[in-house]
């Protein structure tokens, strides 16, 4: 790094011990939203988006921050969802009693009270039942839209509700029954229906007799913007009998842009859609793995199989922190984000920051690793070009030259369960290494009963071993994985270890690294669908090949 970088880095450093990790506040959320107890409270009434946790607004995080008091139905809201409120605010479900007596109650003791309905307020919901009786008792509220369902599921699905040609589209709430279809049927509008989930052979009678032709394209999606997501796409004629056994709850659309979904389908075509992952690291580790699966469509469920530690001793990682800031290194060698992690955890008990590794080269065994470096605001000085591993570490590592190099010594802050192969090589070389435990590895605690059960019994899709270790403790702590699970592997060794414990392999990254891994995934699933395609096969997902499994008619 040159003197410039690691200023710049340390000054980020500062800066990021100013604000908290990634830019975010490090105040507790209790401190910048205070509960009030004395003035009178309020009542946001918040749209919460149709499924997608993603398609809560800015406007309803902000407010799930600041509540006191959050009434919801449980059944019918996302975790992600519940995840923006502070850890102290009160979760109140409607089944358990009047949500509008609930929120008076809470109001008129000082608190804010966030009342959240699925999809927008304003439609389909009980906007206008609930908003008319807080403001007859006497409670101020405020409204938050959100996504409705009625333009957020046809978006998902891959159906415009207007094109150049059909420019205008009208809702209807089927769920009270008795609409006359009537008035729906003579202006070739598009039609979206909710609430017809159990009257579809009603409904498509109704808009046949009132005159639209029984060849008028229609779909029903169902679960919509979830990765339940199933889109079933018909005429009026065949809706009835073709979406037979479709969950709830479920949109109708009817009419001519139906035919747009071949060309905009985009969520249920993903590579992964809907496919169960199963990702056994720490969760440290997993989160940037999962959040590209879930840009594939999957759903990631993280099970660390490996708990990290800090040694038993902590004077060897003294000495080599001491060692580091008085020039007693030439490289410091990482190996892994958790060695990463330890050496910055120690800066931080002294007091140093990046500015420490001054003078020293650095190197780091992959891209995980390096990237893990640069957010500590330190720029790697080597990282293999070939194969991220120990091995493709000492391919490409310097000889010990006397003549340029004034220290040969190196730091290899490690593991306790390192291997000694890269350490061999750079004593060829002319290095002197340090081989110093920076953290222990010990296997996790088994995983909830409910997650055993679907990794023995076939309710996962697929499985990411990213190291032999991985194998070994999942099979250890869980079980082995059902064989209908499709198996990756980072690489060879991995995948050695794995059909030793008589697992299949089916997907290998093509290079050492977890976004090489999804990559791989991703390119078996795409292949997968397209071969179920082309043989005209309905579209399984792996855990739906197994006996028993359930299957929609």
């Amino acid at each position: 790094m040159s003197p410039a970088a690691k200023s710049t880095a340390a000054a980020s450093m500062t800066a990021e011990s100013r604000t908290g990790a990634k830019g975010t506040r490090s105040a507790p959320a209790a401190e910048a939203a205070p509960r009030r107890t004395a003035d009178p409270g309020t009542v946001a009434i918040v749209g919460m988006g149709p499924g997608d946790p993603g398609l809560l607004t800015l406007r309803a995080a902000a407010e799930l921050e600041r509540a006191d008091t959050v009434i919801v139905s449980r059944a019918h809201c996302p975790a992600d969802v519940l995840a923006h409120c502070r850890a102290d605010a009160e979760i109140l479900d409607t089944a358990e009693g009047d949500p509008v007596k609930l929120a008076v109650r809470a109001a008129k003791a000082g608190r804010r009270v966030v009342r959240m309905f699925p999809g927008d307020p304003g439609v389909a919901c009980g906007l206008a039942a609930e908003g008319a009786a807080l403001h007859k008792a006497g409670v101020p509220f405020e409204v938050v839209p959100g996504v409705s369902a009625v333009t957020g599921v046809p978006g998902y699905a891959g159906i415009p509700l207007t094109d150049p040609e059909h420019r205008e589209f009208r809702f209807v709430d089927a769920s009270a029954g008795g609409v006359d279809w009537e008035a729906f049927a003579g202006d070739g509008a598009t039609l979206v229906i909710a609430g017809a989930e159990a009257a579809v052979a009603e409904v498509s009678k109704g808009l046949i007799a009132a005159g639209r032709p029984d060849s008028t394209p229609a779909a029903m999606t169902s679960l919509g913007t979830t990765t339940e997501q199933e889109t079933v796409v018909s005429t009026l004629s065949r809706l009835a009998s073709d979406t037979k056994g479709m969950e709830s709850p479920a949109l109708i659309i009817v009419g001519d842009v139906v035919r747009w979904r071949d060309k905009l389908s985009w969520f249920e075509t993903k590579p992964l859609f809907g496919w169960r992952v199963l990702v056994p690291r720490t969760k440290e580790q997993a989160a940037t793995l999962s959040d590209q699966l879930r840009g594939y469509g999957a759903v990631p469920d993280e099970v660390p199989t490996i708990s990290v530690e800090p040694p038993r001793t902590p004077q060897q990682m003294d000495r080599a922190v001491k060692g580091l800031v008085t020039g007693r290194y030439e490289w410091v060698v990482f190996t892994s984000t958790n060695a990463v992690r330890a050496v910055r955890e120690k800066f931080t008990d002294y007091g140093l920051d990046a500015r420490a590794f001054a003078g020293l080269k650095v190197a780091a065994v992959g891209e995980q690793t390096a990237a893990a470096l640069v957010e500590f605001g330190v720029q790697p000085d080597l990282v293999p070009a070939g194969e991220q591993s120990g091995e493709g570490l000492a391919a490409e590592w310097p000889p010990y030259d006397e003549d340029l190099d004034p220290i040969n010594r190196v730091l290899l802050p490690r593991a306790d369960i390192a291997t000694d192969v890269l350490i061999a090589k750079l004593t060829e070389l002319g290095w002197e290494c340090e081989d110093v435990t920076a953290y222990r590895t010990v296997r996790a605690a088994p995983p909830p009963a409910p997650i055993r059960e679907a990794i023995k019994g076939g309710g996962f899709d697929a499985v990411l071993f990213t190291s032999s270790s991985t194998v070994k403790n999942l099979i250890g702590i869980a079980g082995k994985p059902h064989n209908v699970t499709v198996i990756a592997v980072i690489g060879p060794q991995t995948a050695k270890t794995a059909q030793e414990y008589g697992l299949r392999v089916d997907v290998m990254a093509d290079k050492p690294s977890v976004s090489a891994l999804a990559e791989a995934l991703a390119e078996y699933g795409a292949n997968r669908r397209a071969a179920q395609t082309e043989a005209g096969d309905p579209l399984r997902k792996p855990s739906q090949m197994r006996r028993g499994a359930r299957r929609r008619k």
